[in-house]
């Protein structure tokens, strides 16, 4: 069954505890983290996650964008994710898989993540590892509301192929521009998990739209 995760990006965050309510129809909550330099963007750290899980017993599916995120892996594990994934370009590869390590040391499951300009095939070096999840962005990460980017379909099903060879049990997640239209190619193309923003909290029947996109 696919599993839909809105982001809180999209939410009022003056009314971040109503927002969170109003989506608990979905399975998970995606939580955009962004520091300012991976991305351009500067969005929530630690203490917003804290107070999110004192309120919610949603799975926090959280998305960390920002640079060297192995120095935050202990910190967001402590506030409360039950999930992190983590940019490969966003430091070298053995500090990632020190990261992973560090997050499966906590208890937290473990995920990678792909900006558009990154290969498919740089999935590989930690199949091996167990992952739980692989995000591809379908957008350039950093901002909600953007279009969806369909020349990222391919690469997800070769994703798909990697995990079903390598290891089954990790999900396969899609983040940017998600509408019930894009929703649909990218679960053909192998997605289980999809993030939408707007697309849910732009909705005037939020429970409808969450329905929607799960098909």
């Amino acid at each position: 069954m696919v599993k839909v995760a809105p982001s809180i990006l999209s939410a009022d965050f003056c009314e971040l505890g109503r927002d969170i309510k109003a989506v608990s129809s979905a399975d998970w909550l995606h939580v955009d983290v962004m520091d300012g330099m991976f991305v351009p963007n500067i969005s929530i750290g630690v203490p917003v996650v804290q107070s999110i899980r004192r309120h919610t017993d949603m799975f926090l599916d959280t998305h960390l964008m920002v640079e060297k995120p192995g120095r935050y892996i202990s910190a967001f594990a402590k506030a409360g994710a039950d999930l992190l994934t983590v940019h490969l370009e966003a430091d070298m590869p053995p500090a990632i898989h020190s990261a992973l390590d560090e997050m499966e040391t906590l208890g937290v499951k473990r995920g990678i993540a792909l900006r558009p300009i990154t290969a498919a095939e740089a999935v590989l070096p930690y199949l091996e590892k167990g992952l739980d999840l692989i995000l591809v962005m379908t957008v350039e990460p950093g901002f909600g509301g953007q279009a969806f980017m369909a020349d990222q379909l391919p690469k997800i099903a070769a994703i798909r192929s990697y995990i079903e060879k390598y290891c089954p049990s990790c999900h396969l997640e899609v983040d940017g521009g998600i509408a019930p239209k894009t929703a649909r190619r990218c679960v053909e193309a192998g997605a289980d998990v999809l993030v939408a923003g707007s697309a849910v909290y732009g909705a005037r029947d939020i429970p409808g739209a969450i329905a929607a996109l799960r098909g």
